[in-house]
Formats: structure tokens, sequence, C-alpha cells
């Protein structure tokens, strides 16, 4: 059973819209929106006259495909379209239900529809149904049988069918904000639902809540509860907090010194080539409940100003650990950006990217600007050439080097050097290569003048 399942026992019996949940259920689920007024976070989606809250007040009629990380609403959003329909309410679990009992669904839900009667259909993580699966849905839901309602934590871009995929209106559900969370931590505290205002939660303890929850309201209700149930007074500490979660405080304000201290360190430490000290920063930024996004533009923006061509497959590992986070989402991404840290870390370091771009930009700004050469410019509309525009371009493919001498920049910064290669890891390779490129390009011995 996932995290986001609807229901305790999700089978492929008939079930009716979900009930009052009882005092002994988790305090997760018993704080579970009713209303529209209740639901927390995911503004972007449920603006005036938008497609999800036509839905949730009954009056859409498209299947949705909510994707989003755990615990951001998928299973309230769920729960909300099946009250508002009115109609039977279906279940399924990508995890035991196999094409048989996708086709019973369907086929009750037919002859439901001939008595005037929808059947939303719910199934819980759909990006691991196989294709044949994900088929069988198709007529259903092009013939509007069933009204379906998919949630997934993956990307369904990459999980689910082509042809599903453009019968559904996809929406994506962003990891909640620490005001949010905050937001969801206070009322559970105070409404009868949850806490009732048993017990009172320290600021301390709040922020601590706040940042081990990662933007998952389903683990921050939990943890409260935890901690609500081993606070040993009225007052949740912070020290009931790390008792309950085996995880201690960690002092760091995403908007404030720790915040920069800790990152600075981080991106100073992969520079420095210590992995051992990024690896300590980055654990300390994923244990205080730093975004992984930041994280990983961090390395994104590291891999090309600190270390560039010296190892050209450094970027493509911090873009690849972005797309992790992207994908799969916390906590397994921590891995992907471990493994990019590590990579970064240990590769060959060069600034020459850095200070190439930089001296071309200086040269702009001091007004070194100059006219694009006529047989560079655009030869492609009538009146082109009259103008000299692409007349005399030697195109280098006809040579067989591939490469020709041939003036590319403007008048006055032929011969101007910015990028510099090092003699560290690839660019000891590179600098060799550039310089005979230049040499080639310019018609010359020498390598140019430096500017």
């Amino acid at each position: 059973m996932t995290e986001d399942s609807l229901f305790d026992d999700v089978g492929t019996a008939r079930r009716s819209a979900p009930t009052t949940p009882a005092p002994s259920a988790p305090l997760a689920v018993r704080m579970r929106p009713t209303s529209l007024d209740e639901v927390v976070g995911q503004d972007h989606l449920l603006g005036e006259r938008s497609p999800l809250r036509r839905l949730i007040a009954g009056s859409g009629g498209s299947s949705v495909m909510l994707y989003g990380p755990p615990g951001t609403g998928k299973t309230t959003m769920a729960s909300l379209i099946s009250q508002a329909t009115g109609g039977s309410f279906e279940a399924l679990s990508a995890l035991s239900a196999g094409v048989k009992e996708v086709r019973a669904v369907i086929d009750a839900a037919r002859r439901r529809l001939v008595g005037g009667e929808q059947t939303v259909l719910f199934i819980d993580e759909v990006h691991r149904f196989s294709k044949t699966q994900q088929d069988a849905l198709l007529d259903a839901v092009e013939n509007r049988i069933v009204l379906l309602v998919a949630a997934t934590t993956e990307n369904p871009s990459f999980s689910v069918v082509a042809p599903l995929l453009s019968r559904s209106l996809v929406l994506h559900l962003r990891s909640l904000t620490d005001d949010d969370v905050k937001t969801l931590l206070r009322r559970a505290t105070t409404d009868p639902r949850g806490l009732d205002g048993t017990v009172e939660l320290s600021e301390e303890a709040l922020d601590h809540l706040v940042a081990v929850s990662g933007g998952d309201a389903r683990r921050a209700l939990t943890a409260l509860e935890a901690s609500a149930d081993g606070a040993t007074d009225a007052v949740v500490s912070v020290a009931d907090v790390e008792a309950a979660i085996d995880r201690a405080a960690v002092r760091y304000d995403r908007s404030g010194d720790q915040h920069y201290d800790v990152t600075s360190a981080f991106i100073k430490s992969i520079r420095g080539s210590d992995v051992d000290a990024a690896l300590h920063y980055l654990a300390r930024m994923i244990v205080a409940g730093e975004d992984p996004r930041f994280i990983a533009r961090r390395l994104m923006i590291h891999a090309s100003e600190d270390i560039g061509m010296a190892d050209p497959t450094a970027l493509q590992t911090a873009v690849a650990a972005g797309h992790v986070v992207q994908m799969v989402g916390m906590p397994e991404a921590q891995l992907a950006l471990a493994q990019a840290t590590i990579h970064l870390a240990t590769a060959p370091k060069s600034g020459a990217v850095t200070s190439g771009l930089g001296a071309a930009v200086a040269d702009i700004s001091a007004g070194k600007v100059g006219a694009v050469p006529p047989h560079l410019r655009d030869g492609h509309y009538a009146g082109a050439k009259k103008l000299g525009n692409a007349v005399g371009y030697k195109y280098p493919h006809d040579h067989p080097d591939g490469v020709l001498p041939q003036q590319y920049p403007p008048d006055g910064l032929v011969g101007a050097d910015y990028y510099q290669p090092t003699d560290h890891g690839f660019e000891r390779e590179l600098g060799p290569r550039v310089g005979k490129l230049r040499s080639i390009v310019r018609g010359i011995a020498g390598r140019g003048r430096r500017n």
C-alpha cells in the first residue's frame, strides 16, 4: 500500500465516496480537507474557472492525471472530486490490480451509465500500470464511461502511454511551501478533528517539523502526531520532535545566515576538491530540509563555473541529478545529488569557461562590438546578395579538414583570445587543439593577440 492511497484497503469492489474518518485514524487522514476552503497550497491549480476547481465543484468532465511528490494533495483532490460527482466511486491500486480488475470496473461503470449514474475511477500509482493495463482504460476514458482520477509521483510523460495522456488533463502539484506546512500544523493542533488543543506547539518545534517535512503534508502531520504522543507536558518542544522522529534539529534557516553560509561552504568545498567536506555540507542541507531543486541548481552552475571543459561530463552529471530530483523526488533523489557532488568534487577544475565568457562580455561592455562581417550575414532573403550578405562565405564542410581560413569576429576583434584552456583534465588535450584551430582559421602561424 502506498503513501498516497485513498483507502487503507484498496480493492476492486464498488465503494462510496470517503466518509468521515474514525477518531482512531491517523492524524493525516483525519485532517484531510473536506472542501476547497481547507486546501492549502496548489494555488496555481485552483484559480477561478480552472479545470480542477470546476471538477471539484462538480461541473467538470475531464479525466485528470495528478502528478507530484508525496504529500502534496493528490489523494485530497481525488477525494474532493469523488464527493462532487455524487456518483459511484471505484478505487484501484496499480500495485495489486491487473487487466481483469480494470475491465471489471469498466463493465460495472458501463451498466451504471445506462441508468444515468457516473463512475469515478481513482487509480493510485498509475505509473506502475503496464502498457496493457493502461491501454485497457483508453476507450472508457475517451467515451467518459468512467471519470478517471489518476495519481502518480513520476512524470507521466515518461511513465504513462501517450494515448491515455492525450485523453487526460495533466495537473502538476508542487511541494508545499514552509508557510503552507505551518498552516497545516497549526490547524491540526487546534482543530477538533486533530489534536483539539490538547497540546501547544512551540515555535522552535514548529520550525523543525517544517524543516523535516520537505514540503510533504503527510510527513509533517505524522511527525506532529508522534511528537504530541511523546510530549511530557502540554507544549511540544524540539526535544519531543527529535525523540519522535530520531532526527536532531539542525540550525539552518533557509532565509537566513545558515542557508548562505552552508551553501557557500558546500560550493567552496567542491571547488577545493574536498569531497568529504562537500558531502558533509550536502548532508547538512538535506537533513535540514533544503529544497533539493536548489541544491541541484547550485551543482549545475558549479559544473560550468569551476570545472567547465576540464571535465565536460560534470555538467551532464549535474543536469542528470536535477532530472532525478524532478522525476523521482526525495528521499531517493538524495543519492543522485550525492553522486553529482562526488563527481564535481573529484573532477579536475578549470575557470576557463567563466574567464572566457567574462572577457568577451567585458569587451562588449567597453564598446568593442563591430559589424558582423558581410560574408557571415543572413543571405536567405530576396536582395541579400545585392547587399553583399553571405557573399564569399566558405563552407567548412567542403574542406577535407572541416576547418579553413576565414574571418568570423568583427574587424576590431580579430585575434582576440577569450578562451584560455588550462592544463587540467580534458583541457590538457584541448589546449593544443584550440591553438591549432586558431592558427588555421586566422591563416597565421601564431595564436593571435591576447586582449
